[in-house]
C-alpha cells in the first residue's frame, strides 16, 4: 500500500476506486473459474459495427454461457420460446482480457476484450460502402458473424438517436428504468414511440449511404434485446453504442453523460465532413449534451430534434431538461415535437427531409 493511501486516518478516493476495481475483478475471476468448471462454453456475442472505407469499429462481447448453440430463429408472434426477458442476459459470465480473432475478407486480426469482456476495437480495412459481415472467434468458441455498416464517403449526413423515451416509450421513473428494462420487462412489452420509426426510416431513405446510430446509456447486456426491438418495430438497422457497468480507473460507476459525450466527439473526429441530426428527448440530459456538442462542433450538427415528453412522462423522468438556453445560444437548428410526425414536418421545412 502506498504511504499516501491514508491521510489523517481517512481513506483516499484513489484507494476506494482501486479497491472497487479489485473487488470487481475478483468477482469476475471467481465466476469465470466456477463457470469453466461447470462446463460453460466460450461464446462471442456480435454487435453491429460501423466504419469508413479504410477502417472499421468492431463491437462484441465474450461470455461464458451454458449452451453454445445459437438461439433458433422463431416467428415474431405465437411462440413462447421467443419471450426473452432482459435478466437472462446478465446470467452469462464475461471473460476478461481474452484474445478475439477478427477475420475481414480473409485477413486475420487479433484484438483484446476489456475487463468486462467487451471488444471495442478499430481495425484498418478496405471495404466498399454498405453492409458487410466479419467473423469473430475467441478461444474454442464457434465463429460468429457480425454486421458492419460502411458509411458512404459521398454521404455528408447521419443520424444519432437516443433510445429510452426517444424511440421507445418507457413510462417509468428514471431511477427504476434501467433495472426494470434489464431484469423484468419482456422485450415484447416495450412500446415504440409514435412516428419515430417512420421518421428515421424516411431520413435513411432520403440520404442513401448514411448511418443511423443509436447512442444510449444502456448496458451492453441488453444489446440483443434492443436490436430485436428496433428490427421488429421497423427502425433502420444501425450500430448500438452502449456502455458497461461497474468501476473504472477513475470512478466508481461509469457516467452515462460522459459516455454520450465521448462517442459524439469520436464521431465528429471520425467523420469530419458529416453533419449529424441529433435525436433525443427533453427528459433530463439530451438537450444539455447535444447543446454542448453543437457549441463545440457546430460544423458537425445538421439539426437537433427533441421529442417532448407528455406531462406524465416528464414526471416519471424526473422533470424536463433545464437546458432551454442552450437552444438559444446554439447556431444549430432546434426542433421540438411530441412525436415523430411533428418532428418530420419541421425537418421537411428545414430541407432535411
Amino acid at each position: 500500500m502506498h504511504a499516501n493511501a491514508f491521510s489523517a486516518g481517512k481513506v483516499t478516493p484513489e484507494l476506494i476506486l482501486h479497491r472497487a476495481a479489485r473487488v470487481e475483478d475478483a468477482i469476475h475471476e471467481f465466476r469465470e473459474n466456477r463457470a469453466r468448471k461447470r462446463g460453460y462454453h466460450t461464446t462471442v456475442i456480435p454487435y453491429t459495427g460501423y466504419g469508413s472505407t479504410t477502417w472499421i469499429r468492431v463491437l462484441s462481447r465474450v461470455l461464458l454461457t451454458r449452451d453454445r448453440k445459437p438461439r433458433r430463429k422463431l416467428p415474431l408472434i405465437g411462440r413462447r420460446d421467443e419471450m426473452v426477458r432482459g435478466w437472462r442476459s446478465f446470467t452469462a459470465v464475461p471473460i476478461n482480457d481474452v484474445e478475439v480473432t477478427v477475420t475481414i475478407d480473409g485477413v486475420v486480426h487479433q484484438v483484446s476484450a476489456d475487463r468486462g469482456g467487451v471488444v471495442d476495437a478499430k481495425i484498418q480495412a478496405n471495404l466498399a460502402p454498405g453492409w458487410h459481415s466479419i467473423t469473430l472467434q475467441a478461444e474454442d468458441s464457434q465463429a460468429v458473424e457480425a454486421p458492419i455498416f460502411i458509411i458512404d464517403p459521398a454521404s455528408k449526413f447521419g443520424v444519432v438517436s437516443d433510445i429510452d423515451d426517444t424511440v421507445m416509450v418507457t413510462a417509468l421513473p428514471r431511477p427504476l428504468l434501467a433495472a426494470w428494462n434489464t431484469f423484468v420487462l419482456d422485450e415484447h412489452a416495450r412500446m415504440p414511440t409514435p412516428g419515430m420509426a417512420v421518421l428515421l426510416d424516411r431520413l435513411s431513405a432520403a440520404h442513401p449511404g448514411s448511418a443511423t446510430i443509436y447512442l444510449s446509456t444502456g448496458a451492453w447486456n441488453v444489446a440483443p434485446t434492443l436490436t430485436r426491438f428496433l428490427s421488429r418495430n421497423l427502425y433502420p438497422s444501425g450500430p448500438l453504442l452502449l456502455t458497461d457497468w461497474g468501476p473504472t480507473h477513475d470512478r466508481l460507476f461509469r457516467s452515462g453523460r460522459e459516455h454520450k459525450r465521448d462517442n459524439l466527439h469520436r464521431l465528429a473526429e471520425e467523420f469530419p465532413a458529416t453533419k449529424w441530426l441529433l435525436v433525443g428527448d427533453d427528459g433530463q440530459h439530451d438537450e444539455e449534451i447535444y447543446g454542448e456538442f453543437a457549441q463545440q462542433h457546430p460544423e458537425s450538427v445538421a439539426a437537433i430534434a427533441i421529442r417532448q415528453l407528455s406531462p406524465s412522462e416528464a414526471v416519471l423522468a424526473g422533470g424536463r431538461s433545464k437546458a432551454e438556453s442552450l437552444s438559444e445560444r446554439s447556431r444549430a437548428h432546434w426542433m421540438f415535437a411530441p412525436d415523430g410526425s411533428g418532428l418530420a414536418a419541421q425537418l421537411t421545412r428545414l430541407g432535411v427531409l
